[in-house]
């Protein structure tokens, strides 16, 4: 990076110790509000008169406005340079941020909603491209896995702690907690971060970035609203979804036939970082998937308060930041893909244990499979945010960061979508298979004891059998989307071999990795 205005009299060491520290800052900020408020939102429903729908539309904005304003990030810090935009970002969002938590009507919530998700969209691969350009080849293992733990801790934390401030405060914490990590990141930013070279001759691609804003904002669309409205039984959906196609489609035809495409497509050239984009999108799915999964697991069948399962979930966060404070070491001296490698067969294995998941499984089982499979995930993002760079140009990676970061938001609706679509289907499916077996003639249902209990001839015996065959079926669907997740990560395994093998450089070298 090069300097723009007087440096502050401290060491080089000093100034980029700070540096990371903001962009640790705004990565936490921007990551524990992908879920911090989803346990807010039936405060948020009465507060501010809005129905279910509407309420669905604070979570909606925000992804949608995100993953739109994600990939124009590349562009902005060439054109404007990177401080400058990400200085703006974090004020953007500190004000959203603040905004939201003062909102006084639905409309007003989804609209200041909005403004944060364009805020924050930034904020992650920034991050990542700051702590790219700071730290030396040899070193990037060890800064990956410093801004690896806001990524993956952030999502798991967030409904913990959204749920401790809405309980002992009011839900309009879960917004107002950022004020004071803003302003600090801000200011921190401002003083410590050095400039880079803006590029005053590169020109807005308006028409690629309208096609793909439109491509990808339906999409979100699609895979928000599916799961609400019925899928491909409503019109909205097939609106979307056509719409979505159509966005993609004149993208890459402008794209693949102007001289100069909204995206750097030279990008794509690149394999290492081709194959960091495919497990980017296993990562979402994976991640986000299980833990839409695991949430309502834990709450609807085992009957644990958000506290007690926001804490149990939180283990996994423990296993991911065990993995990360040893995979920058282990990086070099072990090939990342072999490191990748383990924590697929890790996360691979966990999944095949939670099938068996009821509601008898024990906490204590809960959290050991937790902590393994935070360790295998840590053991795939840090090596694959790493190895995804090692041999991409620099000016090439605030582009490579916002493409990684969009795939992987993506990849996380994608998963959250398929795994509670399944989840339901299934449970319908499950619960009609069961009510076959409950008949007058069924042995069980002979015995004294249940009898007495599960009278069928009584509303309340009734109701108590439907109850207890929705909670069994229930339990089949969960085991039936554990297992469609490990079969997704095992079929991820052959793509390790897609990685080029990279050797850490020697301390000094002038070259990103050495390749055979």
């Amino acid at each position: 990076m090069t300097t723009a205005g007087a440096q502050a009299p401290l060491p080089a060491g000093a100034r980029r110790t700070l540096v990371t520290v903001c962009a640790m800052s705004a990565t936490i900020m921007q990551a524990l509000d992908t879920t911090i408020a989803n346990v807010a939102l039936p405060y948020m429903q009465g507060s501010l008169g809005a129905s279910m729908d509407q309420i669905n539309w604070v979570l909606t904005s925000y992804i949608v406005a995100a993953a739109i304003m994600t990939a124009p990030i590349g562009w902005l810090a060439n054109r404007f340079g990177t401080k400058k935009l990400f200085i703006i970002c974090v004020i953007c969002f500190t004000l959203a941020s603040l905004l939201c938590g003062v909102a006084q009507s639905i409309e007003q919530m989804v609209l200041f909603r909005l403004l944060q998700g364009m805020g924050g969209a930034a904020l992650v691969p920034l991050s990542q491209s700051v702590l790219l350009s700071s730290y030396s080849p040899e070193e990037r293992g060890s800064a990956m896995a410093i801004w690896g733990m806001g990524v993956m801790l952030g999502p798991i934390m967030g409904p913990t702690l959204g749920a401790w401030l809405t309980d002992n405060y009011s839900w309009h914490w879960v917004f107002l907690v950022n004020l004071p990590v803003g302003i600090v990141t801000a200011i921190g930013l401002l003083i410590f971060m050095d400039e880079t070279r803006p590029q005053d001759s590169l020109r807005f691609d308006w028409f690629g970035f309208l096609a793909l804003a439109v491509g990808i904002g339906s999409l979100q669309l699609m895979l928000d609203r599916g799961e609400q409205v019925g899928w491909f039984e409503a019109t909205e959906i097939w609106i979307e979804a056509i719409v979505s196609a159509v966005g993609f489609y004149f993208f890459f035809a402008h794209s693949l036939t102007t001289n100069n495409p909204f995206i750097r497509f030279d990008l794509f050239k690149d394999r290492n970082f081709v194959s960091g984009c495919l497990f980017m999108v296993l990562i979402g799915v994976t991640l986000f998937g299980t833990m839409a999964l695991v949430t309502p697991f834990l709450q609807n069948v085992l009957n644990y308060p958000i506290l007690s399962a926001g804490l149990l979930l939180a283990s996994r966060g423990i296993g991911t930041l065990v993995a990360m404070m040893m995979v920058g070491r282990l990086l070099r001296i072990i090939q990342a893909r072999y490191l990748i490698l383990t924590g697929l067969i890790i996360t691979a294995f966990t999944l095949w244990e939670m099938t068996g998941f009821t509601d008898y499984t024990s906490s204590r089982t809960i959290t050991v499979f937790s902590v393994m499979q935070g360790v295998g995930l840590g053991l795939v993002f840090v090596p694959l945010s790493t190895v995804a760079f090692a041999t991409l140009p620099g000016h090439l990676r605030t582009d490579g960061a916002a493409i990684l970061t969009l795939v992987r938001n993506i990849g996380s609706s994608i998963g959250i979508s398929m795994v509670i679509a399944e989840l339901t289907n299934t449970t319908v499916k499950m619960h009609a298979h069961l009510t076959e077996y409950i008949t007058p003639f069924h042995d069980a249902l002979k015995m004294q004891d249940v009898a007495s209990i599960l009278n069928m001839a009584t509303d309340q015996g009734r109701a108590m059998m439907d109850a207890l065959i929705t909670q069994q079926a229930a339990i089949i669907a969960y085991g039936n989307d554990f297992y469609l997740l490990m079969l997704l990560t095992i079929a991820a395994i052959p793509l390790v071999f897609l990685i080029r093998k990279t050797t850490a450089p020697a301390r000094g070298g002038d070259h990103e990795a050495v390749l055979d």
